[in-house]
């Protein structure tokens, strides 16, 4: 019986086999960078206003039949509404026009019973255009983006048990498959109604695998390189992510986008056979043989002599983060006037903010990190309301630090998770967190429309989310310097309330002991 680490220290941190498991897995994080915030696009709305049937009108009726109304201070055509065209084809008839003879304001007006005519100045199509998710539909769109959210939560609780109970490897690439097989259907669905359920069972896989893969990366990897993991996992995130606006450029339409963003799931399949299972749960599920086999072949990689023998026999926090990046990045159409040029902006913090994570990772205590995170979040958000209307640009950025603040913070919050449960409950334990986080991720597009009533007050809604958070963050355990718990027992003997700015030296020969399974 001994410490895990200790037992496997002849392989040591950075060695070929550690290199290979570091890059196979940040390689299989970059769909999830792609297909994340694909609903950006896919349910965009495009400028739109009632279907007009050829009725032999003139000119001057054919423009002057949708009325003007004034948003946000500006004119723009009627959405939902047109004169109606039994009253307008008379008058045409007659030889009245619109303006002089006729005050349009007197006449009467109808919904778009024709449908719909949609600008394809940005986009071929998009989901709102296919199935006319405007006016009295409307409220579809931010459901859609609801849908997401709890499919991923709805994922992060079923994967962390199947994946606690059958291991980690399977579980990762079942919930590629899953992403993968069925935004490939939702291509062919004939409604809004089939693409949800399908859009529902893809979303599953999304953040799951990202838990499966990361919590198998922290348990194959020790040291230093466990927290570059962390870097490595999100900055591939990011790097699909910035990609994401790139594909959207040259797929205007949204069956080919989601195309282009199923592929790349199928090359992954080859990797099962060079991405080994996590010795520790091995061990945990008393396999200790298998998980002995997995370290030869690693020690042999890694040019090394392995001994004989190897082995002597969080959530509101969550919620809080999910909720903030959730909202702040569907509101990337917000930012600029072109959709493109928004995402990537919204992409492209998040490799400053992963970095930060790293280094804040590897040099400060879990909690002041967290805390610091949360008043930089919280701050920006509520300075928004304090720039004035002509300074768009100031706006723009302390939205953008906001989302750095909460960025950095979910990415924090994966790596102290898994360093608060023991072997046996970590990938559970992450994705239950995983699953109380999407309930805010599941809001948010929600959160969003509350800027009918003001424009700012999803911006202090997630601000002071983040303050609140401060409280429930001080009195998590720390677990900065301090090995992977492998036993319930180690968990508990964590300190819990002390000062953030402690930080308690990890015992080199620590009685963490690993119970023999032989």
């Amino acid at each position: 019986m001994q410490d895990y680490e200790d037992a496997t220290a002849f392989l040591g941190h950075w060695g070929r086999f550690q290199q290979q498991v570091f890059f196979l897995i940040c390689v299989s994080i970059l769909t999830n960078g792609l297909g994340g915030f694909f609903i950006v696009f896919v349910t965009d709305t495009p400028a739109h206003h009632c279907l007009i049937p050829d009725l032999n009108l003139t000119v001057d009726w054919y423009r002057a039949v949708i009325p003007i109304e004034v948003v946000d201070g500006k004119q723009e055509l009627s959405r939902c509404s047109r004169y109606r065209l039994d009253v307008v084809r008379n008058l045409s008839a007659q030889g009245f026009l619109p303006g002089r003879d006729v005050n349009l304001t007197d006449l009467e007006q109808e919904s778009c019973v024709d449908g719909w005519s949609y600008s394809k100045d940005i986009y071929q199509s998009t989901l709102v255009s296919e199935f006319d998710l405007v006016c009295s539909e409307q409220w579809k769109k931010p459901f859609t983006s609801t849908v997401l959210f709890f499919g991923i939560l709805s994922g992060s609780l079923i994967s962390g048990t199947i994946s606690d109970r059958f291991g980690r490897k399977p579980v990762l690439f079942m919930t590629m498959g899953v992403q993968a097989i069925f935004t490939f259907a939702a291509i062919f669905s004939p409604s809004w109604v089939v693409f949800v359920i399908l859009f529902y069972l893809s979303s599953l896989g999304q953040v799951s695998n990202y838990v499966s893969a990361f919590v198998l990366g922290s348990e194959i990897l020790t040291g230093k390189v466990r927290v570059l993991l962390s870097l490595g996992i999100t900055l591939s995130f990011a790097v699909g992510y910035m990609c994401l606006p790139l594909f959207a450029y040259f797929l205007r339409d949204w069956t080919s986008l989601m195309l282009a963003l199923s592929l790349p799931g199928f090359l992954y399949l080859p990797l099962w056979w060079f991405i080994p299972e996590s010795p520790r749960w091995l061990l945990s599920q008393g396999r200790a043989d298998e998980a002995e086999a997995i370290l030869r072949k690693a020690a042999k990689k890694n040019k090394v002599e392995a001994p004989q023998p190897i082995f002597d026999g969080v959530h509101f926090l969550r919620f809080t983060m999910s909720t903030g990046y959730a909202g702040l990045s569907l509101n990337t159409s917000q930012l600029h006037t072109d959709p493109y040029i928004s995402c990537f902006i919204s992409a492209a913090v998040e490799v400053p903010a992963y970095i930060s994570s790293w280094l804040a990772l590897q040099y400060l205590p879990r909690r002041l990190a967290v805390i610091c995170i949360l008043v930089l979040g919280g701050a920006s958000l509520y300075g928004i309301q304090l720039v004035p209307r002509d300074l768009s640009g100031l706006s723009m950025t302390l939205e953008m630090v906001g989302k750095f603040g909460v960025t950095a913070g979910l990415s924090l919050m994966y790596v102290y998770t898994a360093e608060l449960y023991p072997t046996a409950l970590r990938n559970t334990a992450t994705g239950t967190c995983s699953a109380v986080s999407r309930v805010g991720s599941c809001i948010a597009p929600f959160i969003l429309e509350l800027s009918v009533y003001s424009k700012y007050l999803p911006q202090i809604v997630l601000g002071t989310l983040c303050f609140l958070a401060i409280f429930a963050s001080i009195l998590l355990p720390e677990s900065f310097g301090q090995p992977l718990p492998q036993t319930i027992q180690q968990m508990q003997k964590r300190d819990r309330i002390k000062c953030p700015c402690m930080k308690r030296k990890a015992n080199s020969k620590s009685v963490v002991m690993i119970e023999s399974q032989l």
